[in-house]
């Protein structure tokens, strides 16, 4: 019997998502056997700082890949807003499944809405994106950091350490958890983060026995979708800590790609939108070039100051 070993987080979440691809697989294919393997990530062990001042890309991957490149492990299963732009030389993603809602959802004991907050009011989150975004809609309220994984920013947020919190709606729901108030921020009004919802499984280049194996995972709409809007934050040399946000939509046999990039205190923000053919090709295409109208239009300047503050911390 074959034994595949998968590699993930410790995380609830990340638990979950490697769970689920185990059990697709097994239900897929009698003969084999599946066995995780646990591994901590930078991103999991520095918790006491905001993730935009850790820095790097591939904050919760990298020891991840290690173990696939030194054959500890057969794939891994991330999340693909995690997985950077570019991938270690001899690793590819294997499958794409099915992407889940990639929706942010804004969460409250106290409130039912984005636009109910008093002025004045504490929101959590540890991404510029969600900050940006919140603070163009709501300079009146204070955003404050919030870290942990899923479980931990909603206690705290019922604990009333926050008023309100936004966490993507794909893991709430993944791990079937809820607050009193709950409203969907949804595109145009709010972008989801690149790849979110989405999960990604990664494994070696030469493991042509892995493909096979994989293949019925593959869901050719999420792929498109998520490469174009990766092809968008590459260009642009983003991680997932930025304020850079993009969602893209399969209409009929085309690509809808819409995207930002914002300041952190949400006074300048930046949109654009695209459309392209549904071909891996176009996709990709779509992707580079509506990231350089958008830099043309100032998202430059945005960006150079960000990296410039980054590397002023380092």
């Amino acid at each position: 019997m074959k034994k595949i070993i998968i590699a993930t987080r410790g995380s609830k979440l990340a638990l979950w998502q490697a769970q689920h691809v185990r059990d697709r697989l097994l239900a897929q294919h009698a003969d084999i056997e599946v066995e995780l393997l646990v591994l901590k990530t930078k991103g999991d062990v520095i918790l006491d700082v905001p993730l935009a001042k850790v820095g790097g890309k591939g904050l919760f991957v990298k020891e991840i890949e290690e173990a696939l490149l030194s054959g500890a492990a057969d794939i891994a299963v991330h999340s693909m807003k995690d997985v950077p732009m570019v991938l270690p030389e001899g690793l590819v993603l294997g499958a794409v499944p099915e992407r889940e809602i990639c929706t942010d959802l804004f969460l409250s004991e106290k409130y039912d809405s984005l636009s109910s907050l008093p002025a004045g009011a504490v929101l959590g989150t540890s991404s510029l994106r969600r900050q940006a975004q919140v603070l163009a809609l709501r300079p009146d309220i204070r955003v404050a950091m919030l870290r942990g994984n899923v479980e931990t920013r909603l206690r705290k947020m019922k604990e009333g350490q926050y008023d309100a919190i936004i966490l993507a709606r794909a893991g709430v729901k993944r791990l079937g958890l809820s607050a009193t108030h709950q409203e969907d921020l949804t595109p145009p009004d709010v972008l989801p983060a690149v790849g979110q919802g989405a999960l990604g499984v990664e494994m070696r280049e030469d493991r042509e026995d892995l493909r096979d194996l994989l293949a019925f995972l593959e869901h050719r709409p999420t792929r498109l979708c998520v490469e174009a809007e990766r092809s968008f934050l590459r260009r642009l040399d983003g991680g997932c800590q930025v304020p850079i946000a993009a969602h893209a939509e399969l209409c009929g046999d085309e690509l809808e790609l819409n995207a930002l990039v914002a300041g952190v205190d949400g006074k300048t923000v930046i949109r654009g939108s695209g459309r392209a053919a549904a071909t891996p090709e176009e996709a990709e295409r779509m992707g580079r070039a509506l990231a350089e109208e958008l830099l043309g239009r100032g998202a430059d300047r945005i960006l150079a100051e960000l990296y410039e503050g980054e590397e002023e911390k380092a």
